[in-house]
């Protein structure tokens, strides 16, 4: 399943209204990049509120976007009255992740009709200078009922 195929109107109207309900993503500061069916890349810029006692960005910030790319991968390839949630990931941190911002692109290996498996890779980017990978990462994605809409979080 590759970005080739097109994404529908209502799949991305879709993705693009829950990832603005995500509050943590906001306050990453992660973007869309890219939508596609079974691909997304999101963006997020490099901020020193989220380094780790190295000055590197935290791995905990790498992986937030790397699995919230690879479940709207997966989103893009289920049913229409399905939702996401992760049920495992596996990362792996391949360099330290310094530079101007972060991207990460993730790719639906297996869909099935309830759980979809995915990949998804970060590059660290600086200028003009070559992207770097960083991290990879494995995740596999359950399709779930919406949940009830709820007052106190935004986009439910």
């Amino acid at each position: 399943m590759t970005s080739s195929e097109p994404l529908g109107e209502s799949t991305e109207r879709r993705v693009r209204a829950s990832f603005a309900a995500q509050t943590m993503l906001a306050t990453l500061g992660a973007s869309i990049v890219e939508l596609g069916r079974g691909r997304v890349v999101l963006e997020m810029p490099s901020d020193p509120r989220f380094g780790q006692q190295f000055g590197y960005t935290h791995a905990g910030a790498v992986t937030a976007l790397v699995d919230t790319a690879c479940g709207y991968a997966a989103l893009t390839a289920m049913a229409e009255d399905r939702e996401v949630l992760t049920v495992d990931f596996s990362a792996n941190f391949l360099a330290p992740a310094t530079g101007e911002r972060f991207r990460a692109t993730a790719t639906v290996l297996r869909a099935g009709r309830t759980v979809v498996v995915t990949r998804g890779e970060v590059h660290a980017m600086t200028g003009a200078d070559e992207p770097r990978l960083v991290a990879a990462m494995q995740a596999t994605m359950m399709a779930v009922a919406p949940p009830p809409a709820r007052p106190d979080v935004p986009g439910t």
